[in-house]
Protein backbone atom coordinates (compact mmCIF):
# COMPACT_ATOMS: atom_id res chain seq x y z
CA UNK A 1 0.00 0.00 0.00
CA UNK A 2 1.42 3.62 -1.11
CA UNK A 3 1.47 6.21 0.71
CA UNK A 4 -0.67 9.09 1.15
CA UNK A 5 1.04 11.60 -0.16
CA UNK A 6 1.92 9.29 -3.52
CA UNK A 7 -1.16 10.31 -5.30
CA UNK A 8 -1.66 10.38 -8.95
CA UNK A 9 -2.11 14.27 -8.98
CA UNK A 10 0.85 15.15 -7.20
CA UNK A 11 2.91 12.53 -9.56
CA UNK A 12 1.85 13.97 -11.96
CA UNK A 13 2.20 17.85 -11.48
CA UNK A 14 5.98 16.74 -10.58
CA UNK A 15 6.89 14.80 -13.71
CA UNK A 16 5.05 17.78 -15.81
CA UNK A 17 7.04 20.52 -13.77
CA UNK A 18 10.15 18.66 -14.57
CA UNK A 19 9.47 18.57 -17.97
CA UNK A 20 8.77 21.96 -18.28
CA UNK A 21 12.02 22.59 -16.39
CA UNK A 22 14.51 20.35 -18.43
CA UNK A 23 12.59 20.59 -22.04
CA UNK A 24 10.65 23.79 -21.93
CA UNK A 25 9.55 24.68 -25.83
CA UNK A 26 11.26 21.31 -27.05
CA UNK A 27 14.85 19.00 -27.22
CA UNK A 28 15.93 20.58 -30.11
CA UNK A 29 18.84 18.21 -30.42
CA UNK A 30 16.88 15.34 -30.50
CA UNK A 31 14.38 16.95 -32.53
CA UNK A 32 17.29 18.13 -35.44
CA UNK A 33 19.91 14.85 -35.49
CA UNK A 34 17.48 11.98 -36.65
CA UNK A 35 13.64 12.33 -37.72
CA UNK A 36 10.90 11.93 -36.02
CA UNK A 37 10.25 8.21 -37.37
CA UNK A 38 13.48 6.87 -35.99
CA UNK A 39 12.51 4.38 -33.50
CA UNK A 40 15.33 2.86 -30.85
CA UNK A 41 15.59 0.81 -27.55
CA UNK A 42 18.13 1.58 -24.57
CA UNK A 43 18.82 0.00 -21.82
CA UNK A 44 18.84 0.85 -18.00
CA UNK A 45 22.36 -0.04 -16.95
CA UNK A 46 23.58 -0.64 -13.41
CA UNK A 47 26.90 0.87 -12.73
CA UNK A 48 27.65 0.98 -8.87
CA UNK A 49 26.05 -1.89 -6.01
CA UNK A 50 23.26 -1.00 -3.73
CA UNK A 51 19.21 -0.78 -3.70
CA UNK A 52 17.47 0.37 -6.86
CA UNK A 53 14.40 2.61 -6.42
CA UNK A 54 12.44 4.85 -8.81
CA UNK A 55 11.69 2.03 -11.34
CA UNK A 56 7.90 2.88 -10.59
CA UNK A 57 8.53 6.62 -11.67
CA UNK A 58 10.17 5.68 -14.36
CA UNK A 59 7.91 3.36 -16.29
CA UNK A 60 5.10 6.37 -15.41
CA UNK A 61 7.84 9.30 -17.09
CA UNK A 62 8.40 7.34 -19.94
CA UNK A 63 4.67 7.03 -20.56
CA UNK A 64 3.43 9.85 -19.64
CA UNK A 65 6.22 11.64 -22.35
CA UNK A 66 4.82 8.87 -24.88
CA UNK A 67 2.18 6.42 -24.41
CA UNK A 68 3.60 4.76 -27.67
CA UNK A 69 7.02 3.93 -25.64
CA UNK A 70 7.09 0.26 -24.29
CA UNK A 71 8.74 -0.78 -21.24
CA UNK A 72 10.06 -3.51 -19.62
CA UNK A 73 10.78 -3.68 -16.37
CA UNK A 74 14.17 -6.40 -15.55
CA UNK A 75 14.09 -4.87 -11.80
CA UNK A 76 11.78 -3.65 -9.41
CA UNK A 77 11.66 -1.25 -6.78
CA UNK A 78 13.58 -1.98 -3.40
CA UNK A 79 16.26 -5.09 -6.03
CA UNK A 80 19.31 -5.49 -4.68
CA UNK A 81 21.83 -4.53 -7.72
CA UNK A 82 25.34 -4.20 -8.75
CA UNK A 83 27.63 -3.82 -11.48
CA UNK A 84 26.57 -4.44 -14.89
CA UNK A 85 22.78 -5.09 -14.25
CA UNK A 86 20.01 -3.86 -16.49
CA UNK A 87 17.14 -2.21 -14.86
CA UNK A 88 14.85 -1.61 -17.86
CA UNK A 89 14.29 -1.53 -21.41
CA UNK A 90 12.32 0.77 -23.33
CA UNK A 91 11.19 0.52 -26.97
CA UNK A 92 9.88 3.23 -29.27
CA UNK A 93 10.40 6.74 -31.16
CA UNK A 94 13.78 7.56 -30.43
CA UNK A 95 13.18 10.90 -30.13
CA UNK A 96 10.95 10.60 -27.01
CA UNK A 97 13.03 8.13 -25.17
CA UNK A 98 16.45 10.74 -25.18
CA UNK A 99 14.23 13.24 -24.37
CA UNK A 100 12.72 11.72 -21.18
CA UNK A 101 16.30 9.97 -20.54
CA UNK A 102 17.44 12.64 -18.05
CA UNK A 103 14.24 12.92 -16.06
CA UNK A 104 14.27 9.00 -15.09
CA UNK A 105 18.25 9.27 -14.57
CA UNK A 106 17.82 11.68 -12.26
CA UNK A 107 15.13 10.84 -10.19
CA UNK A 108 16.59 7.07 -10.37
CA UNK A 109 20.22 7.89 -9.22
CA UNK A 110 19.31 9.63 -6.18
CA UNK A 111 16.43 7.51 -4.83
CA UNK A 112 18.43 4.56 -5.43
CA UNK A 113 21.27 6.45 -3.44
CA UNK A 114 19.04 6.98 -0.77
CA UNK A 115 17.35 3.51 -0.44
CA UNK A 116 20.83 2.25 -0.02
CA UNK A 117 21.91 4.49 2.60
CA UNK A 118 18.74 3.83 4.34
CA UNK A 119 19.08 -0.12 3.81
CA UNK A 120 22.52 0.04 4.92
CA UNK A 121 21.23 2.02 8.20
CA UNK A 122 18.55 -0.08 9.05
CA UNK A 123 20.59 -3.46 9.41
CA UNK A 124 22.32 -2.08 11.88
CA UNK A 125 19.59 -1.85 13.97
CA UNK A 126 17.64 -4.58 13.31
CA UNK A 127 18.11 -6.35 16.21
CA UNK A 128 16.17 -3.72 18.23
CA UNK A 129 12.53 -2.38 18.09
CA UNK A 130 13.73 0.80 16.50
CA UNK A 131 12.61 2.07 13.21
CA UNK A 132 14.62 4.19 11.14
CA UNK A 133 12.91 7.80 10.27
CA UNK A 134 13.62 10.49 7.90
CA UNK A 135 12.83 14.24 8.19
CA UNK A 136 11.91 17.19 6.25
CA UNK A 137 15.28 17.67 5.40
CA UNK A 138 14.85 16.96 1.72
CA UNK A 139 15.23 19.03 -1.67
CA UNK A 140 13.03 21.85 -2.49
CA UNK A 141 9.98 20.19 -4.81
CA UNK A 142 11.90 16.54 -4.50
CA UNK A 143 10.32 15.85 -1.22
CA UNK A 144 7.82 13.42 -2.60
CA UNK A 145 10.52 11.13 -4.76
CA UNK A 146 13.11 11.08 -1.31
CA UNK A 147 10.07 9.77 1.14
CA UNK A 148 9.50 7.61 -1.52
CA UNK A 149 13.05 6.26 -1.66
CA UNK A 150 13.23 6.21 2.43
CA UNK A 151 10.39 3.89 2.19
CA UNK A 152 11.74 1.94 -0.41
CA UNK A 153 15.31 1.43 1.20
CA UNK A 154 12.86 -0.14 4.56
CA UNK A 155 12.63 3.38 6.58
CA UNK A 156 9.74 4.92 7.70
CA UNK A 157 8.19 8.64 6.76
CA UNK A 158 8.46 10.69 9.66
CA UNK A 159 5.19 13.71 9.03
CA UNK A 160 5.38 14.79 5.29
CA UNK A 161 5.06 18.32 5.43
CA UNK A 162 3.75 20.80 7.98
CA UNK A 163 0.20 20.40 7.64
CA UNK A 164 0.15 16.69 8.22
CA UNK A 165 1.63 16.70 12.03
CA UNK A 166 2.34 19.12 14.87
CA UNK A 167 5.90 19.37 16.05
CA UNK A 168 6.79 21.54 18.68
CA UNK A 169 10.59 22.09 18.31
CA UNK A 170 12.68 24.33 20.53
CA UNK A 171 11.88 27.51 18.65
CA UNK A 172 8.18 26.80 19.00
CA UNK A 173 8.93 26.44 22.41
CA UNK A 174 11.01 29.21 23.60
CA UNK A 175 8.54 31.82 21.19
CA UNK A 176 5.51 30.18 23.55
CA UNK A 177 7.16 30.75 26.97
CA UNK A 178 7.80 27.23 27.80
CA UNK A 179 6.64 23.44 27.23
CA UNK A 180 3.63 23.58 29.17
CA UNK A 181 2.12 26.58 27.37
CA UNK A 182 3.16 25.54 23.56
CA UNK A 183 1.22 21.97 24.35
CA UNK A 184 -1.70 23.95 25.70
CA UNK A 185 -1.95 26.34 23.24
CA UNK A 186 -1.60 23.62 20.48
CA UNK A 187 -4.23 21.36 22.32
CA UNK A 188 -6.58 24.72 22.37
CA UNK A 189 -5.92 25.09 18.80
CA UNK A 190 -6.78 21.73 17.70
CA UNK A 191 -9.83 21.83 19.32
CA UNK A 192 -11.10 25.21 18.31
CA UNK A 193 -10.10 24.65 14.62
CA UNK A 194 -11.63 21.03 14.52
CA UNK A 195 -8.09 19.22 13.56
CA UNK A 196 -6.96 15.76 14.28
CA UNK A 197 -3.14 15.86 14.07
CA UNK A 198 -0.76 13.68 16.51
CA UNK A 199 1.55 16.23 18.32
CA UNK A 200 5.25 15.61 19.05
CA UNK A 201 7.48 18.01 21.59
CA UNK A 202 11.20 18.08 21.12
CA UNK A 203 12.63 17.91 24.75
CA UNK A 204 16.37 18.47 25.71
CA UNK A 205 16.88 17.40 28.92
CA UNK A 206 15.11 14.95 31.51
CA UNK A 207 13.27 18.16 33.36
CA UNK A 208 11.34 19.14 29.78
CA UNK A 209 10.33 15.24 29.74
CA UNK A 210 8.72 15.35 33.05
CA UNK A 211 7.27 18.74 31.65
CA UNK A 212 5.54 16.81 28.77
CA UNK A 213 4.24 13.66 30.61
CA UNK A 214 2.69 16.55 33.37
CA UNK A 215 0.93 18.09 30.61
CA UNK A 216 -0.30 15.01 28.69
CA UNK A 217 -2.03 14.43 25.54
CA UNK A 218 1.18 14.19 23.42
CA UNK A 219 1.94 11.33 21.01
CA UNK A 220 5.27 11.46 20.17
CA UNK A 221 8.23 12.83 22.34
CA UNK A 222 11.81 13.53 21.09
CA UNK A 223 14.99 12.66 22.66
CA UNK A 224 16.97 15.70 21.20
CA UNK A 225 20.87 15.55 21.45
CA UNK A 226 20.65 13.43 24.32
CA UNK A 227 23.37 11.26 25.51
CA UNK A 228 23.12 7.81 25.80
CA UNK A 229 22.63 7.99 29.58
CA UNK A 230 20.00 10.52 30.09
CA UNK A 231 18.04 8.94 26.77
CA UNK A 232 17.86 5.39 28.78
CA UNK A 233 16.62 7.19 31.66
CA UNK A 234 14.08 9.49 29.73
CA UNK A 235 13.05 6.17 27.88
CA UNK A 236 11.86 5.02 31.19
CA UNK A 237 10.66 7.89 32.60
CA UNK A 238 8.34 8.20 29.58
CA UNK A 239 7.08 4.06 30.27
CA UNK A 240 5.39 3.31 27.49
CA UNK A 241 3.15 6.61 27.57
CA UNK A 242 3.70 8.03 23.97
CA UNK A 243 6.13 7.30 20.83
CA UNK A 244 10.09 7.86 21.36
CA UNK A 245 11.94 9.51 18.76
CA UNK A 246 15.56 10.22 19.21
CA UNK A 247 17.14 12.99 16.73
CA UNK A 248 20.16 14.85 16.87
CA UNK A 249 23.53 14.30 15.75
CA UNK A 250 23.15 10.42 15.39
CA UNK A 251 25.66 9.06 12.61
CA UNK A 252 26.26 5.60 11.47
CA UNK A 253 28.66 5.11 14.42
CA UNK A 254 26.25 5.79 17.04
CA UNK A 255 22.73 4.63 15.61
CA UNK A 256 23.02 1.03 17.05
CA UNK A 257 24.02 2.75 20.41
CA UNK A 258 21.32 5.00 20.01
CA UNK A 259 18.91 1.98 19.15
CA UNK A 260 19.31 -0.02 22.18
CA UNK A 261 18.79 2.62 24.54
CA UNK A 262 15.20 1.76 23.82
CA UNK A 263 13.21 4.41 21.47
CA UNK A 264 10.82 4.03 19.18
CA UNK A 265 12.30 5.65 15.95
CA UNK A 266 15.28 7.50 14.87
CA UNK A 267 15.56 10.19 12.80
CA UNK A 268 18.66 11.33 10.69
CA UNK A 269 18.67 14.03 7.99
CA UNK A 270 21.32 12.42 6.10
CA UNK A 271 19.11 9.58 4.79
CA UNK A 272 17.98 12.70 1.99
CA UNK A 273 20.16 15.73 2.45
CA UNK A 274 23.93 13.85 2.15
CA UNK A 275 24.02 10.63 -0.17
CA UNK A 276 25.46 9.35 -2.71
CA UNK A 277 23.70 9.09 -6.04
CA UNK A 278 23.85 5.41 -7.57
CA UNK A 279 25.52 5.30 -10.76
CA UNK A 280 23.21 4.53 -13.08
CA UNK A 281 22.97 4.82 -17.42
CA UNK A 282 20.76 4.80 -20.16
CA UNK A 283 22.28 3.57 -23.35
CA UNK A 284 20.91 3.08 -26.72
CA UNK A 285 21.89 -0.67 -28.46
Amino acid sequence: MKPSYLTDSALEAFIQAAFNEDIGPGDYSSLSAFSPDTQGRARLLIKGEGILAGVELAERIFKTFDPRLEVTLFKKDGDPVKFGDIGLEVKGPAASILSSERLVLNCMQRMSGIATKTHLLTQKILHTKARLMDTRKTTPNFRLMEKWAVLIGGGVNHRFALYDMIMLKDNHIDFAGGIKNAIRNTQKYLLDHQLDLKIEVETRNLEEVNEVLEVGGVDYIMLDNMDYDTMRKAVELIDGKMSIEASGGITEETLADVAECGVDFISMGALTHSVSSLDISLKAY
